[in-house]
């Protein structure tokens, strides 16, 4: 591992650089490479100061430049569908989209992985505490949180370390904040043994009007930065620790991670939320990874002018920081605000008011210039678009990996399958008592899902639904999936499978699926499989957010998941958000009434290439992922939410991982009702159950409105078989199979207890 650069014991002034060009520089032990080091000297005409190195190497750094992914992620402008929802896309700290009454909502997710690895609480907890930053620094009240996460193998050793930690830290600090936790996935795979992805998306609400920007306008306009102090936290988070892959020792970087106070949070809320409403701010940025060096770069490159900061100004916890420790702190819950002077008093008046330290730290200057004094001697003296957005770009070397076609080949259709019904019940049991398909209660109840009483469904709900409107009922579905299972198999079509699985699971609550937020965890760019994998993905995702509809808003890349030779599973982790009218008419997934007929949508081909069944029963990873028909998505998704609109449907669960028998053993167990099944002909009882064939839904439909939800599905072309009935105890499949819902709970819902109660 790195160890961090030296403290210099005096500022380094941009006199003394130029002065002294030969003066050596740890530059590579903030992660910058030789040719990138040279092109800050050619920028700047000199070497650069110690203070301007700090903040090129947290702002050039993997996390916040997109170096190695920059010349891929054009794409999600270039095949953009048009929108008339999207009002803010990419580039700013957040999307937001139009849902109707005057409303918009904003939505993002990131990543927090290695963080979260060295330290699982504060990792995951800052992690949480930054993406709510990012929402509420585009206007908007944050409304809720859901938290896409992946583990190594269930029963490591080091799951047991990793996992209650993290879910402690998001249920901690969200619970603090007194936001609800509605969604989100646990998944458990060897691959993330060494590298755990905790990716946090939140969701704010605000009118049209209240939009704000990350830019710094109007010259003497004062820079302000309020929240906590600044100290020794996070520092080289972003140009180290989540910039370069973990050795084969483990993880030994906790200095870099940064340490949160939700409470300090919830009134750097409040407080914003007010000067918000009261027209106080030009411009503002939250501090986030690379600290004061990306919120006064970005700000003064956005702006129309140039910035002059004081930085010994700046509120301390620990008075022994340098300049450029200073520059780099990664401390949380602070915002940087451009106000005009008029408002000045009255924004420090309501920060005083909530508590928080309010300090005036710099202006906007009529120049174009990024220039940084400590105690009156020039330590900064940059163009700022050169430090936050024209960092390198890189056009990684890339090559479909040599085992791939291997991979795809090992098909499982040669696996052996039940030879009887006793076979077939224990593989059912086996398979949703396993710790991916089990339930995850263990999880989610250490999260306030209902708090600020607007949560109108919740995991394991398809996807969250949150009212926005009291009077009118007016709500947005979220839902985020990924399998990184079938990126491995196949990276297009697995990209474009997670975001039709999350595009499916906002319209089974009803909601109409508006726009997309993704944020895509890989290994090592520097490896050409890798980079294949990542530029796979990305074209898929494009291409089919296209197809579908709903662009891409914003988002984050996470690379260098990898520990020595072994990377993750390419793992696009896609957050579809979707708009209901009326969230009266959401539909849930609990099978309640006896008699409901209960309908398979879409059609079932023999697909297991990286199912749970494969996985559980034989430990398989081989063949090819479900085939995908986006159109036949989009079908669906228009039948759902017009049925829920309509009121024609009582429940609806979308098909993934596990296939039918998943999807109804949840909705069973879920609604305390069992359901009779037949095997449709033409399909063996085997195929009907473990089958993941992408773009179906089960639903329970009430008798009175059947013959009416038959030619709604009709008149839209979507394939719709009556299966079975809603009611008794069991689950029942003609003929083959009963299962007892007292027997099938004991088996869903005792794993993860087991394994860390």
């Amino acid at each position: 591992m790195r160890s961090p650069a030296p403290r210099p014991r005096v500022a380094d002034t941009v006199k003394h650089a130029t002065d002294t060009p030969d003066a050596a520089q740890p530059w590579a032990e903030l992660g910058l490479k030789p040719d990138e080091y040279q092109r800050i000297r050619d920028i700047l005409g000199r070497r650069p100061t110690g203070a301007e190195l700090a903040m090129y190497s947290v702002m050039w750094s993997e996390h916040c430049s997109y170096k190695s992914s920059k010349v891929h992620l054009r794409q999600f402008g270039e095949k953009a569908p048009a929108s008339d929802a999207l009002l803010v896309g990419i580039g700013e700290n957040a999307g937001v989209v139009d849902v109707g009454q005057g409303y918009a909502v904003t939505f993002k997710v990131e990543s927090h992985n290695h963080p979260s690895y060295v330290e699982p609480y504060q990792g995951a907890a800052t992690g949480v505490g930054g993406i709510v930053r990012d929402i509420l620094a585009m206007g908007a009240r944050p409304v809720a949180v859901l938290d896409p996460l992946r583990f190594g193998a269930a029963d490591h050793p080091d799951t047991r370390r990793v996992l209650p930690g993290v879910v402690a830290g998001i249920g901690g600090y969200g619970n603090c904040l007194g936001l609800p936790t509605i969604g989100g996935e646990v998944v458990f795979d060897p691959c993330y043994q060494g590298n755990p992805l905790v990716n946090a998306l939140c969701v704010g609400v605000m009118r049209h009007e209240d939009i704000h920007l990350a830019k710094a306008s109007g010259t003497g306009n004062k820079v302000i930065l309020y929240g906590a102090r600044t100290g020794g936290d996070g520092i080289g988070g972003v140009s180290v620790l989540a910039s370069e892959t973990f050795e084969d020792t483990g993880p030994a970087k906790r200095p870099a991670v940064q340490v949160g106070d939700p409470f300090q949070e919830k009134l750097l809320i409040e407080c914003t939320l007010e000067v918000f409403a009261e027209k106080l701010v030009t411009g503002i940025q939250d501090l986030g990874g690379a600290g004061l060096s990306c919120a006064t770069s970005e700000l003064a490159s956005a702006g129309s002018g140039g910035m002059r900061i004081e930085l010994d100004t700046v509120p301390l916890r620990d008075s022994s920081l340098t300049p450029e420790e200073i520059l780099m702190s990664e401390s949380q819950e602070r915002m940087c605000a451009v106000v005009s002077p008029e408002n000045v008093d009255r924004f420090l008046e309501i920060c005083a008011k909530w508590d928080v330290i309010a300090t005036v730290i710099g202006e906007v200057t009529d120049g174009d210039r990024l220039e940084i004094y400590w105690h009156g001697e020039q330590i900064v003296d940059v163009p700022p678009r050169t430090v936050a957005h024209e960092g390198p770009v890189y056009e990684r070397p890339y090559a479909r990996p040599d085992w791939q076609d291997a991979l795809q080949a090992d098909d499982p259709a040669g696996l052996p399958r039940p030879a009887t019904d006793a076979e077939l019940r224990a593989q059912v049991l086996a398979l949703v008592s396993s710790p991916n398909q089990a339930a995850k209660s263990w999880v989610t109840d250490q999260y306030d899902r209902y708090v600020l009483g607007n949560t109108v469904l919740a995991q394991p709900e398809d996807g969250g639904v949150i009212r926005v409107d009291e009077e009118t009922g007016l709500g947005v579905a979220v839902a985020t999936d990924g399998n990184g299972r079938y990126a491995k198999l196949d990276p297009y079509a697995g990209a474009q499978l997670a975001l039709a699985e999350a595009y499916r699971n906002v319209a089974a609550t009803g909601a109409r699926p508006l726009a997309v937020t993704d944020c895509l965890n890989f290994g090592s760019p520097e490896d050409p499989a890798v980079m294949w994998q990542f530029a796979e993905a990305t074209r898929g995702l494009a291409d089919a957010c296209r197809t579908l509809g709903t662009p891409v808003t914003g988002g984050n890349v996470s690379l260098y998941n990898q520990t020595g030779e072994a990377a993750i599973h390419p793992t696009p982790v896609v957050g579809v958000l979707g708009v209901i009218e009326d969230v009266t008419r959401r539909t849930p997934m609990a099978f309640r009434e006896a008699g409901h007929a209960v309908y398979l949508l879409g059609e079932t081909a023999d697909e297991l290439g990286g199912s749970a069944w494969s996985q559980v029963v034989h430990g398989h990873l081989g063949g090819l992922p479900p085939r995908l028909d986006l159109e036949r998505e989009r079908a669906l998704a228009e039948v759902l939410v017009a049925a829920s609109r309509d009121g024609l449907v009582a429940a609806a669960h979308d098909l993934s991982d596990g296939g039918l028998v998943q999807a109804v053993v949840e909705s069973s167990l879920r609604g305390g009702t069992g359901v009779s099944l037949r095997t449709p002909d033409g399909l063996t009882a085997f195929t009907f159950l473990f089958s993941e064939s992408a773009g179906r839904a089960v639903v329970a439909v009430p008798p009175a409105t059947e013959a009416a939800f038959a030619e709604l599905c009709a008149a839209h072309g979507l394939p719709a078989s009556r299966i079975g009935t809603v009611g008794g105890d069991a689950v029942e499949v003609a003929d083959v199979l009963t299962l007892p819902l007292a027997e099938l709970r004991e088996a869903h819902e005792r794993t993860l207890p087991e394994l860390f109660g």
